[in-house]
């Protein structure tokens, strides 16, 4: 983590390919050094923000006035900071028999505010929830009077998560959590709160930062998918090939109580939905064997997605992971205790996560906790079958070698898949691809749950996701296209078409587009318009509409559907909610 003054340094030279986010920044206190730390931040994840800060104090004002600068600067983002030390000034100057009503009068402000926003602004909100300050008027007793200030801060984080559960829109932004990670005395600087009203202490600002621009991030697609193990004294202490299995540590007893709670947390990142990998400096059949006999394993063979044990080098395996995963290096996190192989990990993949784990292995957990490698705005159904997807690909994999012709093995796998417009049940799902999608992307559109909701409302687009299923198992939802009606023209234009590498080259992007076709046809249309819009990684698509027989005129992409012949596919249609 960056100092708030090598943050502030950040600003001094821009590098020119940063992408561009607006973001505003509203607080009851003063937000001049959160910004520059927020700022710095982006920096550092390749986004630049164009930031409007506002007078603190002036976050109704700013929200109720549409003639505002807030609506002159139409943010893609807001982030709003009510600080715990305001809070608490309303509460001195209640009556005490008000007291027990504080937490309630301060979430329908929040409420209004987010109403507010959603129907005039409709950006994406960040809302700083409350670090507790205990004034200690009734020492352990708070926690047992309903008028008690710090019963009612609490009351308000949690009735804040209530909420936030209703308003896909609306993203919490933890300092409560942080400052009970790095401590209060850390957290708040009185002076500088006394004399220049900021609450947060310098020395916490990076950290305050890093929270707000991880969730900015990750609802651009900058997220982590897969988490690759080395095995020796990183999962278990000890070596496995020296010691022997019944001599590594793991368990209940002593430092193997460490490794085994770091397996508990990566098996709930597992079920979560992170790709789990091994990478590990041994013979395959020595390095499996804690995963099928060891009583006190906690992560099982059934839980890696791919494992590789050998001896060769640990840049050569991982890209032999990324190669059979087919994901982004940027979106993988390295494990390993060896500093060696850790530099080295760093110095020839340059995009991959690999974090500096202390030395003590009982430290790890609690080191990795506090570094937020996994950060996401939306959790679907399907993460938790995420695993045994990949694995299921490994025998289609194999299956296919038998096969000397392609269409024979497409034909042999009994391909179908349900297709139907964006609906409440598909909604987190096709948010969330649309987030992670970075390759088969052809315009980078992001949207989340609340823009996909709005899009379902509007009478001029329409929408279809598709999912796809084998004889070997499901793929769940694997692709969505928005589409925008262009009633001047009698066309649509796909204003988005992204979708899962994992099933690339099974003609799911001509069954795609026959669905599309047929659609256009039914409603009366005379053509299709697509558009290609290239990212620093969508560049295996760039050639998406030629090969299937659009033609470019200037940046867009034309079919004409009367001149279209439906291709040949091996993919079953199921009909969905429609």
């Amino acid at each position: 983590m960056k100092t708030f003054a090598e943050l502030k340094k950040n600003l001094k030279v821009l590098p020119s390919n940063l992408k561009s986010i607006r973001v505003a920044i509203l607080g009851d206190t003063a937000t001049q050094l959160l910004t520059i730390a927020i700022k710095g931040t982006a920096i550092e994840s390749g986004y630049t923000f164009d930031v409007f800060e506002a007078d603190f104090g002036q976050i109704e004002n700013q929200i109720y006035d549409s003639t505002s600068n807030l609506f002159e600067f139409k943010p893609e983002v807001i982030i709003i900071f009510h600080s715990t030390h305001r809070f608490l000034l309303k509460y001195n100057k209640l009556l005490p028999t008000e007291h027990s009503t504080i937490a309630e009068k301060q979430l329908n402000l929040i409420k209004d505010l987010v109403e507010a926003i959603d129907k005039r602004l409709q950006s994406t909100i960040l809302y700083f929830n409350y670090p507790e300050i205990d004034d200690a008027v009734y020492g352990n007793y708070s926690n047992k009077v309903k008028s008690s200030f710090l019963f009612q801060t609490r009351k308000l984080n949690y009735e804040l998560m209530e909420f936030s559960q209703s308003r896909h829109n609306l993203f919490l932004v933890d300092v409560a959590s942080l400052q009970n990670l790095r401590g209060r005395l850390t957290a708040f600087q009185p002076s500088l709160y006394v004399n220049a009203e900021m609450i947060f202490a310098l020395d916490i600002l990076p950290d305050v930062a890093a929270r707000a621009v991880d969730i900015i991030v990750s609802l651009r697609g900058n997220v982590k998918k897969c988490l690759i193990l080395d095995l020796d004294n990183t999962l278990w202490g000890g070596v496995i090939g020296d010691d022997g299995m019944e001599n590594i540590q793991i368990g209940g007893l002593g430092i193997g109580k460490a490794f085994s709670e770091l397996q508990y947390w990566i098996r709930k990142l597992k079920d979560r939905g992170i790709i789990l990998a091994v990478c590990s400096k041994n013979s395959e059949e020595i390095a499996k064997e804690p995963f099928e006999k060891h009583p006190d394993m906690v992560l099982r063979l059934n839980d890696i997605a791919v494992f590789v044990a050998n001896w060769e080098d640990k840049v050569s395996n991982i890209k032999h992971i990324q190669s059979i995963l087919n994901i982004g290096f940027d979106s993988m996190v390295f494990l390993d205790d060896n500093p060696f192989e850790r530099n080295f990990v760093r110095a020839n993949i340059s995009d991959i996560a690999v974090p500096e784990l202390p030395e003590d292995p009982s430290e790890y957990l609690e080191y990795l906790y506090s570094q937020n490698l996994f950060e996401t705005t939306s959790v679907s159904e399907a993460d938790a079958e995420r695993t045994k997807q990949y694995q299921v690909e490994a025998h289609r994999s194999k299956a296919q070698k038998a096969f000397s012709n392609e269409d024979d093995f497409l034909r042999d796998l009994e391909m179908v898949s349900v297709v139907e417009r964006f609906n409440k049940f598909t909604t987190p799902r096709v948010a969330q691809l649309s987030q992670r999608s970075n390759q088969f992307n052809l315009r980078t559109v992001r949207y989340s749950e609340a823009d996909i909701e709005s899009l379902v409302r509007k009478e001029d687009y329409d929408t279809l996701s598709f999912t796809l299923a084998d004889r070997f198992g499901d793929n769940g939802l694997v692709c969505a296209v928005v589409m925008r009606k262009q009633p001047e023209s009698n066309t649509l234009f796909v204003e988005s078409w992204f979708m899962s590498c994992r099933v690339l080259k099974r003609g799911m992007e001509r069954f795609v587009l026959n669905t599309i076709i047929q659609l256009a046809k039914d409603s009366g249309y005379m053509g299709i318009v697509g558009e290609y819009i290239p990212s620093a990684k969508n560049g295996m698509v760039k050639d998406h509409y030629s090969k299937l027989g659009f033609c470019q005129k200037e940046q867009y992409w034309h079919l004409n559907l009367s001149q279209y012949e439906i291709k040949p596919v091996y993919i079953k249609t199921v009909e969905g909610k429609q």
